[in-house]
């Protein structure tokens, strides 16, 4: 199906917002498009235009009579359920060719039902939302998506000069966005997703060089918590042949609460994909937190390093480094297909080598045992004299890399 036989999916409160999305929907529809309305709002709908799909629906797509939440009036648990419903329905739409983009509106609850919508949309159809919160921290709720955020200025309440332009601009922008033909742009094909971090950079750009030389378009992901996040979505979304996974250091946030968790998913989604991956324990000799000021009391005592001003690292301990060297074994070794760990034994970060802050090769064989110990199935282990950002390091992650991928 072509994108000019899809639709626009326009959803929001309806109930109480009809006037507001009547014009994005005239605007949308002046730019010739076709559009889909679905109402996510509980206590009522509108009569300015034909809704295809009420209320009652969305509730239904969560497994709830939407006379329920009207008895029960409990504000939060409507929102919880109506966010599912609409991303279930929305995720069906798309699946069944019929939207190739999708527009919310709204204010703090409007808002949260729009975003979870769009939580079943893949990447690279376009996902826009004008709301009253565009400026406050929606990182949560946008989680790994690639979701456009419009501040509305005004509240999304009533039309009057300022919102009318901006629901005109907004909806420019997604009947824009939704005609670019995205084919050619999201193919898998000789395509490696790599990890990195400051701490690691030496090694991914020469890693990236390599590989760039060898034909591959290289993806780089930033491990601060979300590009984990999306590493994982996209891989699981079939975007790659391969994952070169050099920076795992999300693994410690997550075991001591770093701001750079990317959660218990992580270095989960090649091994489900049955994709060639190398992985490597770089960086885990950190946790990653804000200014100095926030790091907890329990921490108080222990190695920490400004890396600049908002960003303090605390070096992992060796009980801690047993935890995560498991963790990452036990992980890896769910793979399907022949995978890779590879070990610098001479650091495993930029500050970890000889005479930098966070070198202690006892505290490291801690990790390194523990992921000998319980490495299994189709993974091999290889341990390399180097340290993470030495040129020969680089190179033997790519060689292990196109090995793997050639016999798989």
């Amino acid at each position: 199906m072509s994108i000019s036989d899809r639709s626009i999916l326009i959803l929001g409160c309806f109930d109480t917002k009809g006037d507001v999305f009547s014009y994005l929907r005239e605007c949308i529809g002046a730019q010739g498009e076709t559009v889909i309305t679905v109402n996510t709002g509980v206590f009522g709908t509108t009569s300015a235009f034909p809704v295809d799909f009420e209320a009652d629906a969305v509730a239904a797509a969560a497994g709830h009579d939407i006379t329920d939440l009207r008895r029960d009036r409990d504000r939060g648990k409507a929102i919880d359920i109506m966010g599912r419903g609409a991303s279930r329905l929305v995720s069906q739409l798309y699946q069944d060719g019929k939207i190739k983009a999708v527009v919310g509106m709204g204010g703090g609850g409007g808002t949260y039902i729009a975003l979870s919508a769009m939580q079943g949309i893949p990447f690279g159809a376009p996902k826009v939302c004008l709301t009253t919160l565009a400026t406050k921290d929606l990182s949560r709720q946008i989680g790994d998506k690639d979701i456009m955020l419009i501040p509305s200025v005004v509240d999304v309440a009533g039309m009057n000069h300022i919102l009318r332009q901006l629901v005109a601009q907004a909806a420019a922008a997604v009947c824009a966005m939704a005609n670019v033909d995205t084919a050619d742009h999201h193919t898998k094909a000789r395509s490696i997703a790599i990890s990195m971090f400051g701490n690691t950079t030496a090694c991914v750009d020469k890693c990236t060089e390599l590989l760039t030389q060898a034909g591959y378009e290289v993806l780089a992901f930033h491990a601060t918590g979300v590009g984990g996040k999306t590493m994982e979505s996209l891989i699981r979304e079939g975007c790659f042949d391969a994952v070169l996974d050099i920076t795992t250091t999300e693994l410690a946030d997550d075991l001591c609460g770093g701001i750079c968790s990317a959660g218990p998913e992580r270095l989960t989604a090649a091994a489900e994909m049955g994709i060639p991956q190398v992985v490597v324990p770089g960086c885990m000799d950190m946790v990653n937190f804000a200014h100095l000021d926030t790091i907890p009391p329990a921490f108080a005592g222990r190695h920490l390093y400004s890396w600049a001003p908002d960003v303090t690292l605390m070096r992992t301990d060796a009980h801690e480094n047993a935890i995560l060297g498991e963790r990452l074994a036990r992980k890896v070794s769910r793979s399907p297909v022949p995978a890779a760990v590879v070990l610098p034994l001479r650091g495993i970060s930029q500050v970890a080598s000889e005479g930098g802050i966070f070198h202690n090769p006892a505290v490291d064989e801690a990790l390194f045992s523990a992921i000998r110990a319980h490495v299994s199935g189709n993974v091999s282990v290889t341990e390399a004299d180097t340290h993470i950002n030495d040129p020969a390091f680089a190179h033997l992650l790519v060689e292990t890399l196109l090995d793997l991928m050639q016999k798989k």
